[in-house]
This record gives C-alpha cells, structure tokens and sequence, in this order.
C-alpha cells in the first residue's frame, strides 16, 4: 500500500523517467486533445449557445465530456436542468481524480485550488503514468498548461467559424470530444470489470437515447458501475 501512495522523487540519473520524455508525452496529448476545443466551440454555438458562454464553458468548466453532454442536450432539445445534471455526474469523476493525484503531487495548501481546475481525465492519465513524484508533478503540469491554452483557444477559434462552417452534424465535428475521450479510457480499462462496467454504460446510454429525454440517458448509463458490481458480488456468494 505505501508504494500506492508515496513516490520516490528523483531525478532520470537516480533511475526516474527523464524530464524531457515527460515532457514530450505531456505536450503529445495537451496538443492532440487541445485541438478538439474547436469542436466544441463549433458545436456549442450551433446549439444556440452565444460566444461568451462558449467560452465561459471552457474557461470555467474545463471538461470536455460534460460540456459535450450540455451542450449535446441541450441542441437535442433538453431540458437545461437535466442537461447539467448530465453535465455535472460526468464531471464528478474528477473528484476521484483528485483524491488520487493530492497523493501523488503532494501540492503546497496554497497551489491545491488552482491545480483542481486542471484535474481532468487527460492530466490524470499522464500523472498516473508517471514513476516519481517529480515526473508525476511535470506530466501534471505541461500536460494541464498546453491543454488549457489551446482548449480555449481553438474554442474560441471554433464559435467565432461556426457560422462559416453550416451545420456541424453533417460534418461529425460533435463527436470529435467523445471519440477522443473514448481513446484515452480504451487503454485504461485492463480488467474484466472495468470492460463490462464500460461495455454496459455504452449498451444502456445508445439504449436509452431514443426513449428518454436528452441528457437523461447520461445519467442511466451511470448505473452501469453498481449493477456490474452487484452481479460480481452475487457470482462470488455463489461460488463460496
């Protein structure tokens, strides 16, 4: 357990990761994910959303999911309470995040609150990567400063070209985020519980979509993780 939650912090000579090689792999996926804010901003301002809100939702929010889910719902014609309430439990996995990383980073008080904003599942993935505190802490870092740049950036590039581009679902450009996002987990996912919690969330969430009002299948697909464990815990009574 204490290899769990304390990390050596050294140096690439002492027998750690080099500082360059974390910074690369940290810039490889701020950039790559960082690009799809434009279509976010696109797909944002088709839903009726104005410039300024767009890029409040990404200045302030920071998610790609969640502002996916809202702004999904709420084009779809959802109701806006239900949109955010899709919006928000996507966004509560982050809290996870940030119970782990707190351990890892081992951030002065003062820093706690501005490094949250950056807690999200692409500076996770790097951090968790990572095998000392100091490259822990460099992933962490340039993988949250390049992404929160460009991200708002290519948002506020994408809102202000949405009018030039028509009509974003003919071009697909709404399902850049989920499928960058269902990239990053594809990997994480190594154990048969994660596949069929991930597997099931998927089945209940297309399942649902033409039956329930938007943004409400979302928060359906979240029974998937107590479901899959509670068939587990039947299938392990029956073996004893």
């Amino acid at each position: 357990m204490a290899e769990q939650t304390a990390l050596p912090d050294t140096r690439a000579d002492d027998g750690g990761k080099p500082d360059a090689a974390v910074v690369r792999d940290a810039l490889g996926v701020g950039v790559a994910v960082g690009l799809s804010g434009f279509a976010f901003g696109v797909t944002s301002a088709g839903s009726g959303l104005t410039l300024l809100q767009t890029c409040a939702l990404s200045l302030l929010v920071f998610t790609g999911a969640s502002q996916f889910a809202l702004v999904g719902a709420l084009a779809a014609g959802g109701n806006p309470l239900t949109a955010a309430a899709g919006a928000f439990f996507l966004g509560v996995r982050n809290a996870f995040y940030g119970l782990r990383l707190s351990q890892l980073l081992a951030l002065p008080r003062a820093v706690r609150p501005f490094a949250a904003q950056w807690v999200i599942d692409e500076t996770a993935a790097v951090a968790l990567a990572q095998p000392t505190r100091r490259s822990v802490r460099i992933g962490f870092a340039v993988t949250g400063l390049s992404l929160y740049v460009l991200w708002n950036l290519t948002t506020l590039l994408g809102a202000l070209g949405a009018e030039a581009i028509g009509d974003t679902d003919a071009w697909g450009l709404d399902a850049a985020g989920p499928a960058v996002f269902l990239a990053l987990l594809a990997p994480m996912l190594t154990t048969a519980t994660e596949r069929a919690v991930a597997g099931l969330a998927v089945l209940l969430g297309l399942g649902l979509l033409p039956v329930l009002p938007a943004g409400v299948p979302v928060l359906a697909a979240a029974l998937a993780a107590p479901l899959v464990l509670w068939v587990q815990g039947r299938r392990q009574g029956d073996e004893r």
